[in-house]
Parts: structure tokens; C-alpha cells; sequence
């Protein structure tokens, strides 16, 4: 086997023949791409299964749909957004013509979660191949099924020079973080975020990185309840809360709180019957460790919905929890499953404090009917993004740049951003030899005197 070393430097090679940065090249291999993705389809659903317990529906939805659709829009995209920017030229620069060129960074590495394992290893690609690079590709370990097939389908469809994609766990994630990267796109953890960012920091690589937080969905007493309940449990539980923009925690003004929860338990029916933990539609967790993780956070605060659990199929009811604190050990760190704790409010100053005192969100979801309301929490509150009356979907839209700030992350992709984080921003300044200003120069006569007029 090509060692991981050897494998960077052919693809840098490769990359230096020009193929790539060709726009019929780039259309092709998007195709190639989607292609391969409707091919594989069955086997992808298969895989989620076994590995996360997707059922078909929530499968194809988040991950080969959303994927697929992430294709065509760049495909349709992709020449405008290949074409050279004209800029303005100040009266500093006349006579000549100013562009912004967007020109690949080259090899790129693309580390992916075991959360949504297809999707989101294979979305970056998308950007990666529109804007002209090579890949290197490094699925989760957590999902082996998964991972087994991404290679399948990359070793089948892509030249090993132009895509290729390294299996396994830490010892391979370790040995490709000290490869000479031209770009490392990342999603996964804070903790492993830091990690990816000091190994490229030692080598001054660009990275993008897509992370995590304790996301807050917060209620007002002016919301609309029964809508706030069904699209936060459907945001909170969509594969069993495994998912880096889920409601963390939910803040609900203590007027409402009662009537909340009673919509909850409801739409908690309606979704998935009465015993959810056989439900065929709900996944599971990911591993034994995750798992029990999980189960020890149920001693915080009050079980009020759900709690039930099977350890050897690793699955955990839909929960809400109340009587919770902010000294908790479950509102320590980003839950990652499908528990909800539940804290009240009477003011929503107080509640912008207490979100404030926490490293900034990947998202947030605030439910009113009030615009100045809403404005004042998106005025008032740094995070990644977000909706109003609403959880998730801001991540569908490619008209929107999806990533995080601080702590929850660095850089921004999907549809057009997804173009601009595997580019590099050339600026150009073509100069006219036509005529030349002699003022610049040090030997001019009174040229101190015309620039202090131009530019003063």
C-alpha cells in the first residue's frame, strides 16, 4: 500500500499537471460524483443502519438528498463563480484594471465526524472539486460500515491521485496531520478541533474547522407553542440528538413552560408512539462509550418525558429534563444525544446574560412573535447561525453560509462559501504602460506635494 507520505506527495504532483483547475474537469467529476452517490444509494442507507440505526427516511433526507442537491447547485453555479471578480480602481490606480481570482489552495484534507459519516465527508468534497483541488479523504472509525463504503465508492469513481481516502482510527488521523496540506477542512469536536488546529498551526496551514456547542432553543411567552414544540423535538431528536446544531438546552419563559411541555409530550406521541426505543424510525447511539456517557447525565435535574433505555442496543428514549442548573454536569459540555434540559425564564435580558457567560454557539433557535424581539437577540447574541421560529433548517439553504464562531468553529461553507473556503483570494492589478505618473517615484518634482492632494 502507498504510504500516507508517499500518497500526499502524488497527489501534489498530480495537481501541478493543471487538470484540476479546468472548468469542463471540475463539471465532470461533480457528475462523476453525483452519479456515483445515486449509484450507491442502497448501500448507503444499509450502512447508516447498521451503523446508527437511520431509518431510510431520515437517512436519504439529511445525508444522500441533502448531499445531492449541495451537487447540483454548484454544478448550475460553478462557472459564474469561477469568473474573475471586477473591482473597483481607485483614482490612486488610474488607467489600470483590478480583479479578484479564485484559484485553488491544492491538496486539501477532509477529516469527517461519525455523526452524519456520508454526507458530511462528502459535502466539503463537493466545494473542494468545484474550486479545483485534490483530496485526501478521512472518514470516522465509529462507522465502520460507512467508512468501508465511502472508500468503495472513491477507489471506484476518482483517479487515487486526484481523490483518495485513508481508513482507520487516531494512529492514521495522526500521520495525516503532519502532512504538508495546502487546506484541512474539519467537523467533529471542540476537543479534536483544537487538536487539528495546532498541528496545522505548526505547519501554517489553512484550516476550515466545523464544530460544536451547546446550542440554546429559547421560548418566549408570545410563541407560537404548538408549532415551537413540534419543530424543536423534530430539531432536538432527528437522529437521536446526534446532530452539531440540535437544541442543546431549552430556555422557555416560565408563563408558558407547563403548556410547552404538554405540546412536547404530544408531539412526542405523534412522532414516535409510545415506546420510542423500539421505534424502527429512531436511531441509535453510536457507541458503548457515547452511551454511557449519555445514561449518567439522567441523574441531573428531573426526568419529566422519556428516560427509558437499552444498553445492548445502545438506545435512549427522547428525554426532556427539568429542575435543572447551570452547575449540572449535562450543561457542562454539549450533550450530543437525545436529552433536553429544560431552564425557565421571566426575562429575556437575563437569558442573553447567562447565553453571553459561554463560549459563543454554533446555533441558536428563538421562538416569538415578535420582530423586535427576534432582533434583539440577533443583535444581541453571537452565534453561528440560526432560525426564528424554527430549528435546523438554516443548514438547507445553499444561499446561506453554514459554520461557527469562537469555539464552535472557524470558516463557513455550503453552496457558494463552499466554493470560497477551498480558494484562495487572488487580487490582481493589471497596469496600463500607456502612460506612467511620475509622482511616486522619489525623484519627482513636488510629488510629495500632489500625493499629500491625492490621498490626504
Amino acid at each position: 500500500m502507498t504510504s500516507i507520505p508517499e500518497l500526499v506527495e502524488n497527489h501534489k504532483s498530480y495537481y501541478h499537471i493543471g487538470d484540476t483547475k479546468k472548468y469542463e474537469f471540475r463539471k465532470q467529476q461533480l457528475e462523476v460524483l453525483k452519479n456515483a452517490v445515486k449509484e450507491y444509494e442502497e448501500e448507503v442507507l444499509d450502512a447508516l443502519k447498521t451503523d446508527l440505526h437511520k431509518s431510510e427516511w431520515e437517512a436519504y433526507t439529511t445525508e444522500i438528498g441533502f448531499l445531492l442537491e449541495e451537487i447540483k447547485f454548484t454544478i448550475k453555479h460553478l462557472k459564474e463563480w469561477m469568473k474573475p471578480e471586477s473591482v473597483k480602481t481607485p483614482i490612486t490606480h488610474l488607467g489600470s484594471k483590478s480583479h479578484v481570482h479564485s484559484e485553488p489552495f491544492g491538496v486539501t484534507l477532509i477529516i469527517a465526524p461519525w455523526n452524519y459519516p456520508f454526507q458530511l465527508q462528502l459535502a466539503p468534497l463537493v466545494g473542494a472539486i468545484a474550486a479545483g483541488n485534490c483530496a485526501v479523504l478521512k472518514p470516522s472509525e465509529l462507522t465502520p460500515t460507512v467508512s468501508k463504503v465511502l472508500a468503495k465508492l472513491i477507489r471506484e469513481n476518482f483517479d487515487e491521485k486526484y481523490i483518495s481516502i485513508v481508513e482507520g482510527g487516531v494512529q492514521e488521523s495522526t500521520e495525516l496531520l503532519k502532512q504538508p496540506f495546502d487546506h484541512i477542512f474539519f467537523t467533529g469536536s471542540v476537543a479534536v478541533g483544537k487538536i487539528v488546529m495546532e498541528a496545522a498551526a505548526k505547519q501554517l496551514i489553512p484550516v476550515t474547522l466545523e464544530l460544536g456547542g451547546k446550542s440554546p432553543a429559547i421560548v418566549e411567552k408570545d410563541a407560537n407553542l404548538k408549532l415551537a414544540a413540534k419543530r424543536i423535538m423534530w430539531g432536538k431528536f432527528t437522529n437521536a440528538g446526534q446532530t452539531c446544531i440540535a437544541p442543546d438546552y431549552l430556555y422557555v419563559h416560565s408563563d408558558v413552560k407547563q403548556n410547552l411541555l404538554k405540546n412536547m409530550q404530544e408531539v412526542l406521541n405523534d412522532f414516535y408512539g409510545e415506546d420510542p426505543i423500539s421505534d424502527e424510525k429512531y436511531a441509535h447511539i453510536v457507541s458503548d462509550k457515547h452511551f454511557e456517557r449519555l445514561k449518567n447525565f439522567l441523574n441531573d435535574g428531573d426526568v419529566i418525558i422519556g428516560g427509558q433505555h437499552r444498553s445492548e442496543e445502545r438506545v435512549i428514549a427522547p428525554t426532556i429534563i427539568d429542575n435543572i442548573s447551570w452547575e449540572d454536569p449535562i450543561m457542562q459540555e454539549e450533550i450530543f444525544g437525545p436529552l433536553l434540559p429544560v431552564l425557565e425564564f421571566d426575562d429575556l435580558s437575563k437569558v442573553v446574560q447567562e447565553v453571553r457567560k459561554r463560549p459563543k454557539p454554533l446555533a441558536l433557535y428563538f421562538f416569538s412573535e415578535s420582530e423586535e424581539k427576534q432582533d434583539y437577540i440577533t443583535d444581541n447574541l453571537s452565534f453561528g447561525g440560526g432560525c426564528m421560529n424554527d430549528t435546523l433548517m438554516h443548514i438547507v439553504s445553499p444561499y446561506l453560509p453554514f459554520g461557527g464562531v469562537g469555539t464552535s468553529g472557524t470558516g463557513s461553507y455550503h453552496g457558494k462559501a463552499s466554493f470560497d473556503a477551498f480558494s484562495n483570494k487572488k487580487s490582481i492589478v493589471k497596469q496600463t504602460t500607456k502612460f506612467d505618473f511620475s509622482f511616486r517615484y522619489p525623484s519627482a518634482k513636488n510629488g510629495f506635494k500632489i500625493i499629500k492632494k491625492i490621498m490626504g
